[in-house]
């Protein structure tokens, strides 16, 4: 089931859904939202978010958001806002935690995870028959978010 997201904006941004994709659980992959990341005073788009829904192995290690901010408009944490805004989706589904990963040399993106409030809970190795380890990647920070108020 998906959520209307409107809500999803605070005096900066807002989040504007672009696409929902139904989870295959045979494979693991769960519900998913993707959104693009605009300014509130003037529309302009400045990245990209998703969102998946739940907690399995997969969503473990490739995180329930990913994120990307366009070059032209890094350093302003929108990134991290856009996590916290959508840690209110996640709450709506009823999940009390989540992940977001990122690659250890990541520096950005680390910090990111801190601006949102994420504990650093662990750097695994990701397991072999991955596509983010069949892409040259080999681990991930794991942070996690009580959402539980």
């Amino acid at each position: 089931m998906f959520f209307n997201t409107d809500f999803l904006r605070n005096d900066e941004i807002f989040l504007d859904l672009q696409e929902t994709r139904e989870g295959d659980p045979a494979k693991q992959l769960v519900d998913s939202y993707s959104f693009r990341i605009c300014l509130s005073s003037n529309n302009t788009e400045v990245g990209g978010c998703s969102f998946r829904v739940g907690n399995t192995q997969s969503s473990f290690f490739r995180g329930n958001i990913g994120y990307g901010v366009d070059e032209a408009h890094r350093g302003n944490y929108y990134s991290g806002k856009a996590c916290l805004l959508l840690f209110d989706l996640a709450r709506k589904h009823g999940m009390n935690y989540l992940y977001i990963t990122c690659n250890p040399d990541n520096i950005a993106s680390r910090k990111n995870c801190e601006y949102a409030g994420g504990v650093l809970i662990a750097v695994v190795d990701l397991p072999t028959d991955t596509d983010m380890y069949e892409k040259g990647e080999r681990c991930k920070c794991v942070y996690r978010y009580d959402l539980v108020t």
